[in-house]
């Protein structure tokens, strides 16, 4: 992979260039402000799901609210959101529905959250840093639709697309996986002690994805 890493690095920056590889120890760089710089996700699963998990690790000094990762699909543009409203507030949205979550926040180092939710309860869990947050309620009974347009350091506003650069993400984000399960708190700790973790729907370790923009692959800057 080292003697293939410069070719890679050639191909990412390509516009509608398709990769699929390993990015431990790497981060996803935007550098700045922007409404046409993201990257599009491709999951090794698309089904209906009735539960999941989405963890994901970034970077950021931005005080202003931005997006961290938007799944939509054609006929809800807010399937699932993960959002910043401001410093120490974080925002879930499934089927167009949000829960609004108080956490505390860091600066000039990065935070790992995961974020849970299950149709049987309706029970959405926010985890910082392998810590938990108090539990919200949304959308109980509800399925998540398949077909998704998954969008890191945007938000959707329409399928693929209807970005703000006023709602954009400035910094890194890594290690992004997704499952269509929720973890256990246990799982959650191992995830962001040790990443000794297998996702099923979206694996850091074996991405699809595609980069449009200003959009940067680089080595992370911390351990």
């Amino acid at each position: 992979m080292e003697k293939l890493w410069p070719c890679l690095l050639v191909l990412m920056n390509l516009p509608g260039a398709f990769l699929q590889i390993d990015l431990d120890e790497k981060a996803f760089v935007f550098p700045r402000e922007s409404e046409n710089s993201y990257v599009i996700l491709f999951p090794q699963l698309q089904k209906p799901m009735k539960a999941f998990t989405v963890c994901l690790q970034v970077y950021t000094d931005l005080t202003r609210p931005h997006s961290l990762f938007s799944y939509a699909t054609k006929s809800q543009s807010n399937e699932i959101l993960l959002f910043k409203e401001r410093p120490g507030l974080f925002s879930v949205s499934v089927g167009g529905s949000d829960a609004f979550i108080n956490f505390p926040q860091k600066f000039y180092a990065p935070q790992h959250f995961c974020v849970t939710w299950e149709s049987v309860t309706g029970l959405t869990e926010l985890w910082v840093d392998g810590k938990p947050m108090v539990r919200a309620s949304l959308r109980r009974g509800y399925t998540v639709g398949s077909g998704a347009s998954i969008v890191l350091g945007q938000e959707q506003d329409s399928f693929g697309g209807g970005f703000d650069k006023n709602q954009s993400l400035v910094g890194d984000i890594e290690d992004v996986n997704m499952w269509d399960f929720v973890l256990s708190p246990s799982e959650i700790l191992t995830l962001y002690t040790t990443r000794a973790l297998s996702p099923n729907v979206l694996n850091w370790r074996n991405l699809r994805y595609e980069t449009r923009g200003e959009v940067f692959l680089k080595k992370e800057l911390w351990s």
